[in-house]
């Protein structure tokens, strides 16, 4: 008889909602499996995650102390995620494959319920461009991000250092924003744009 469990660990780490759904016969070994994970994680890095959580073990999570990473309940994040810390998530959230978020020294905060479409990169610091200096010498400033409650990030959506989204706010695929969302927003291009509202 053929054994499909690393085959559904891999669909499972690219499409995790279904963790939720999984039979009692493939909780069996999921549960545990995913209990190793989360546990090994929390012996290596500043981790703390919440209950009825999901991660892929291809994501990349670092927290360094002072650079925490909050997860909360019922949330997942996919298969080829990187996270680095100072990062704090809400409950309910989903973070889907190749997803990029990088605290920088002033942290990403996601409100409960939102959604990340793969390959969304976040990054909450941003370099100099003095001419007199290489790019590598730089100095590296960090504002920030965050994201309200529901808000949905379509797939390649790009977020700058600085900006916040607010409560229920769409931002269409291929975007990059660059400025502030007001709450039920659509938005699309690069930069995004106010397109509508929900």
């Amino acid at each position: 008889m053929t054994d499909y469990t690393e085959q559904h660990k891999q669909r499972l780490s690219y499409m995790p909602w279904l963790y939720y759904r999984l039979k009692p016969k493939h909780l069996r070994w999921a549960h545990p499996w995913q209990d190793h994970i989360q546990q090994q994680l929390s012996v290596l890095e500043t981790v703390h995650i919440g209950k009825n959580v999901f991660i892929a073990p291809s994501a990349r999570i670092f927290a360094e102390p002072g650079r925490d990473i909050v997860i909360g309940d019922n949330t997942y994040i996919a298969a080829d995620t990187f996270i680095h810390g100072p990062v704090t998530i809400g409950e309910g959230v989903s973070i889907n494959h190749h997803s990029c978020l990088d605290g920088g020294s002033s942290g990403i905060v996601i409100g409960d319920h939102s959604r990340l479409a793969p390959y969304c990169h976040l990054y909450a610091f941003n370099h100099g461009t003095d001419p007199e200096r290489l790019i590598c010498e730089q100095p590296v400033s960090s504002m920030g991000i965050s994201l309200g409650r529901d808000v949905w990030l379509s797939s390649h959506t790009g977020v700058v250092d600085g900006v916040s989204i607010g409560d229920g706010a769409v931002v269409g695929m291929n975007s990059v924003v660059t400025k502030t969302l007001a709450a039920g927003i659509k938005a699309a291009g690069n930069p995004a744009r106010p397109i509508g509202t929900r």
